[in-house]
């Protein structure tokens, strides 16, 4: 058979064993965009989640994102897009999962507590090992993690960015087509605003909504007085949120659960459900929910320039 036309295969050129010039006379980059418009086609909501500066615990908060959303039954997808610090199967306690070939394209992991992951460091065999890819490479593995991940029907898919707002992020954007909404992660200090104002600019030039503003590492509590200790300040986001007219969704403290479970592989909001922390992280998950869901009645609006 010589694929002259339309090619409905569902996985990527590159994995195709009709990739030749005898075989395949198909516009490749027109398959690459079928392919992922149909993956995204099952999937109801499709968020980014950004800050244009990396320390700032974007993956802490995707991951935990995701399980909140399942806490309250959503079926839900993780997309680990950060191709230099693929940091989500670590967050997951998945560093020895490695994915498997399956009719449909390539199976995700799935967690025990259901959401369907895919990353970059489920290929790299020592953690440790460094990726340098010039973009070419990464383009096309991004597509690989768009296109070529059977995905299957989910209400969302989160897609942890990697810092800044290069190729990755306006590859991501343009293949998804229709991103939902993107969450923006920064801490208080005046140095992470001033990068978070930089991913709010890109999301607005991009046409994507601007689901709000969360706050990470808002305060710590002293463990011995309870008194709050402001380490990186406190009330940036908020503030930044109110200047530029944007919703504000929440503040995560800074607290050493968070940072003895994440080590672990066990996010916080499945394996301290009552802390203060898992609270901020499902009060961000509903806070999410309302925002998409505005949009979708009809009744919401987009985000003004300020």
């Amino acid at each position: 058979m010589v694929i002259t036309k339309e090619c409905e295969f569902l996985h990527t050129c590159e994995m195709c064993e009709k990739n030749n010039e005898t075989d395949c006379k198909f516009d490749h980059n027109e398959h690459k965009r079928w392919l992922v418009n149909k993956r995204m086609g099952d999937i109801k909501y499709k968020i980014i989640v950004g800050s244009n500066k990396g320390g700032v615990g974007k993956s802490t908060v995707t991951t935990n994102l995701a399980c909140a959303l399942v806490q309250k039954g959503f079926k839900v997808g993780l997309a680990d897009a950060d191709l230099h610090g693929p940091n989500v199967p670590k967050l997951m306690n998945a560093e020895k999962v490695r994915l498997k070939e399956e009719d449909g394209g390539i199976r995700p992991f799935e967690t025990s507590s259901g959401i369907k992951l895919a990353s970059l460091g489920f290929l790299i065999e020592d953690p440790g090992m460094h990726i340098a890819w010039r973009d070419a490479v990464k383009y096309d593995f991004i597509i690989e993690l768009l296109g070529n991940i059977n995905w299957g029907k989910l209400d969302y898919l989160l897609v942890d960015l990697p810092p800044g707002t290069g190729n990755e992020q306006i590859t991501i954007i343009d293949f998804i087509g229709n991103v939902d909404g993107v969450v923006i992660v920064t801490t208080p200090q005046d140095l992470a605003l001033l990068d978070a104002r930089k991913m709010i600019s890109f999301s607005r030039d991009s046409n994507v909504p601007i689901v709000g503003i969360i706050e990470n590492m808002s305060s710590l509590t002293c463990p011995h007085c309870n008194n709050q200790i402001d380490v990186f300040k406190k009330g940036g986001g908020e503030k930044l949120a109110r200047e530029l007219n944007l919703p504000f969704i929440g503040a995560i403290p800074l607290d050493a659960d968070i940072t003895v479970q994440s080590d672990k592989g066990e996010p916080i909001v499945l394996s301290r459900p009552d802390s203060t922390p898992a609270k901020g992280f499902l009060n961000l998950a509903e806070n999410c929910h309302k925002f998409l869901n505005s949009r979708k009645s009809g009744s919401g609006k987009k985000n003004p320039a300020p």
